[in-house]
């Protein structure tokens, strides 16, 4: 009589617990479908985020363009233009009253070879390096059929001095064989010779020769970006460029007031805007120092160089107050 409550008691708990199945199958769904959705917005906010970040960049961009277009010349007609290079090229030309190629030579030969190792280093480092070359090489037939290691280790200083040599050398075999052993005096020979572009060939035409040519060098290149006379980036284009904003005469010693201007003071990292005498007529006035006490303590030369950095740079120049490079030995 007493067993009948306990199995009524059992079957309940059976029930019970039956019943708890579904709820705990339903738990682990609901479980399932919130890391779900968990795992899909994963996508979402890193989009969210991306998007964050693409705006930020977009609002940077847009309030450069915003300060560039406030100092740009507005609308600058191609008369304008010319107008206001020339007159950067008047006021170098106060500046720079005695700009002059910076590289030590006594003749054409001298000159191309020299051009030639100044690629990669610096124009002191050549013309301390040149005098003992030239003093074993006078000639290009005495450099023609030099012994490649010792010429080697004259040129060590300057850098890649292997296919400095095998361009030196070559040029003078081909000086040899093809002119006589004298230097050309036309652009379509002399890049014919090993190691000597346009640029090298309108230093050699322009110095030694007297015929006008632009050096469109790093220097040349930034700079005439810089003030928006031309937007081009091949160096025959910026070349054309440039050359139809001036007369033909005034090409070599453009070539020297801009170069030397981008080396002493709109240098490319950091341009000395409060010390520079033509901010004025600069479109990109502002991208460096322009603070004047600021501006003149990035006033520099070439690295380890002082103004003019030949051994024997020309009269005038010493007579502004520059000062000759230092031999070999002292630097």
């Amino acid at each position: 009589m007493k067993k009948a409550p306990v199995k009524k008691a059992t079957s309940g708990r059976a029930a019970a617990k039956k019943a708890t199945v579904p709820v705990k199958k339903a738990a682990a769904s609901a479980k399932k479908a919130v890391a779900s959705a968990e795992k899909a917005t994963g996508p979402v906010r890193k989009a969210t985020a991306t998007a964050k970040k693409a705006t930020a960049a977009a609002k940077k961009t847009a309030a450069t363009a915003k300060k560039t277009a406030a100092t740009a010349p507005g609308n600058e007609s191609p008369t304008a233009l010319v107008r206001r290079a020339r007159r950067i090229n008047r006021e170098l030309a106060e500046v720079y009253p005695y700009a002059h190629p910076e590289l030590d030579f006594e003749n054409s030969f001298q000159l191309v070879v020299a051009t030639v190792l100044s690629a990669q280093t610096t124009d002191l480092r050549v013309n301390q390096t040149t005098p003992a070359l030239f003093a074993k090489y006078p000639t290009p037939e005495d450099l023609a059929v030099a012994d490649p290691e010792e010429v080697e280790e004259i040129l060590r200083p300057t850098g890649f001095f292997r296919a400095k040599t095998k361009s030196v050398i070559g040029l003078s075999k081909a000086l040899v064989e093809q002119f006589g052993g004298e230097v050309p005096g036309r652009l379509e020979d002399l890049v014919k010779l090993p190691g000597v572009g346009r640029k090298t060939a309108f230093v050699v035409l322009g110095n030694a020769f007297g015929r006008p040519g632009i050096t469109v060098d790093t220097h040349f290149q930034r700079l005439v970006r810089r003030w928006r006379w031309t937007g081009e980036s091949d160096p025959d284009k910026i070349e054309a460029a440039v050359g139809a904003l001036f007369p033909r005469s005034d090409w070599t010693d453009l070539s020297h007031h801009v170069i030397w201007h981008g080396r002493r003071i709109c240098h490319a990292r950091k341009p000395a805007c409060g010390a520079c005498p033509i901010a004025p007529l600069c479109p990109a006035y502002g991208e460096g120092e322009t603070d004047p006490e600021k501006a003149r303590k990035l006033l520099k030369y070439e690295k380890g160089g002082f103004p003019g950095q030949r051994l024997n740079p020309p009269r005038s120049y010493l007579d502004a107050g520059g000062k000759a490079a230092p031999p070999l030995a002292a630097g």
